[in-house]
C-alpha cells in the first residue's frame, strides 16, 4: 500500500510537532478513515482506522459528546440521525 492510495481530508494541530491527520482510502477493498497523529511529519502507533458504518457510529457518539460539553442534556435513547458525509 502507498502512501497516494488516502486523501487528507483534514488535519487537526496539537502543538508546534504533533498534529492528528485524517485521511481517507481503500484498505483490503473495504472503504476506510484513517485518524492518525503525526509527529514532526512522521506517523506515530497512536491512531485508528475505521471503516465507514464505524465512522457513522463514531459520529452518532462525538455528536453526543458534543452536546454535553455545550451544556445540552442529552436523553439516554435518542438516537443521532444517519447524515451522509
Amino acid at each position: 500500500m502507498s502512501k497516494d492510495d488516502f486523501t487528507i481530508i483534514g488535519r487537526i494541530p496539537r502543538n508546534k510537532d504533533d498534529e492528528w491527520i485524517i485521511k481517507r482510502g481503500v484498505y483490503w477493498n473495504i472503504d476506510v478513515v484513517d485518524i492518525r497523529l503525526h509527529s514532526n511529519g512522521n506517523p506515530t502507533k497512536k491512531g485508528v482506522r475505521l471503516n465507514v458504518d464505524e465512522i457513522q457510529t463514531l459520529k452518532a457518539i462525538l455528536t453526543k459528546v458534543t452536546k454535553h460539553v455545550e451544556g445540552i442534556e442529552i436523553a439516554q435513547e435518542q438516537v443521532v440521525s444517519d447524515e451522509e458525509w
